[in-house]
């Protein structure tokens, strides 16, 4: 019955849709900066300006989308993204690209945190399995979007991109509104306001939630750590080529696109507090002998880090909207990509600066010995 269901089937085609146009234009938006600036100074702008508003606007959206409904934020969101990529297609300066960016940012923040919550709510016994799902989704939208992107390149050109990225996320409105069944997070008539401050502190002073989040800002710095850090530390100490380091890029898309699909079920069964904790330890172990090893050892050490950041990634997030009633799924979601965007957006410059300071083992090292804190943190208030 649950893979019958349209509101399911909805929110997966249209993340995909969007995800694989996102994974389209990765490539493109540098090349564009480049081109109207004449140089290529301000390109380092381009996550940057993303992560500001993508981090600032969780909260507020998940809270709202408390009270008012999940659907209308997903619809918004989509259409946001489909404005952005004719903005990118019309530009005429970088300012209008960075621009863009920071709309790219509010639209694409209800994509990753309101469906999640939707379906916490709507699958209460399955909700590890329809979360891995949807994540896995994700992922696998942002491996292939490249080289679809590759592919249409010989067709289209540079500029023209943009208005498949914006058709992709128009697809995936139209898909949402038409499949997806409205829903509510709570009971708006209960609250005098749109935005209850005191529920969200109440959540932010329990000590799980706390621990909880920690946890996540740290997966979020090794997820940033993987897309920037890590390939440079495998060129300059390691010498991988670039056939090699595309491997190794691939092999982190498809590890935590793996483990959505497995720890999903096996979650539901077993609990998730156990899942956040194995994948814990098994990332900071894995990241810790990185640096001592050479390929294809390092390879197969980092799809193995990989794999445990997925496992903590769908755990902790199946995990944190069960310990919070209805009313406060899409908060919680929000909260939960405000500290991955947290970790995302100050782990890698945090580690390079070590690295420069010290060397990448002593990075590493650090950086696994705080997971393994959280780890142990975890196991406390879960009695382990």
């Amino acid at each position: 019955m649950m893979f019958r269901d349209k509101t399911l089937w909805g929110l997966n085609s249209a993340v995909l849709f969007m995800m694989i146009g996102v994974g389209m234009i990765v490539a493109v938006l540098p090349q564009r900066v480049m081109h109207l600036d004449g140089d290529g100074q301000s390109v380092g702008y381009l996550a940057s300006a993303f992560a500001f508003s993508y981090i600032l606007f969780q909260i507020p959206i998940g809270g709202l989308a408390d009270k008012l409904g999940f659907k209308p934020f997903l619809i918004i969101g989509y259409l946001q993204c489909f404005l952005t990529g004719l903005i990118f297609f019309f530009a005429t300066n970088s300012n209008w690209i960075f621009l863009a960016r920071l709309f790219q940012g509010v639209g694409e923040a209800p994509a990753w945190a309101l469906a999640p919550a939707l379906f916490s709510i709507k699958y209460p016994m399955d909700k590890g399995k329809v979360i891995g799902i949807y994540n896995a989704v994700i992922h696998l939208g942002l491996t292939f979007g490249p080289v679809l992107g590759i592919a249409v390149a010989r067709v289209l050109n540079e500029q023209e991109i943009f208005l498949v990225y914006s058709g992709c996320c128009l697809l995936g409105a139209l898909t949402v509104g038409i499949l997806v069944e409205p829903r509510q997070g709570g009971k708006a008539e209960n609250s005098s306001s749109l935005f209850d401050l005191k529920n969200l502190i109440n959540m932010f002073n329990q000590r799980k939630v706390r621990v909880s989040l920690t946890g996540i800002a740290l997966y979020g710095a090794g997820y940033g750590i993987f897309l920037t850090t890590l390939p440079v530390f495998l060129l300059k100490e390691k010498s991988l080529n670039a056939i090699e380091i595309g491997i190794f890029f691939t092999l982190f898309y498809a590890a935590i696109s793996l483990a959505q699909f497995i720890t999903g079920p096996l979650s539901d069964k077993f609990g998730r507090s156990l899942f956040m904790i194995v994948g814990l330890f098994i990332t900071a172990g894995a990241i810790a002998i990185t640096p001592v090893l050479n390929t294809p050892f390092i390879l197969l050490a980092l799809t193995v880090a990989s794999l445990g950041m997925g496992v903590f990634y769908l755990a902790s997030m199946s995990y944190l909207n069960e310990i919070v009633p209805n009313d406060l799924k899409g908060t919680i979601s929000g909260a939960y990509y405000l500290f991955w965007g947290i970790g995302m957006f100050f782990g890698p410059p945090i580690m390079s600066r070590v690295s420069d300071a010290f060397s990448f083992q002593t990075a590493f090292v650090i950086y696994s010995f705080l997971i393994v804190l959280v780890a142990v943190g975890l196991m406390k208030n879960n009695k382990c």
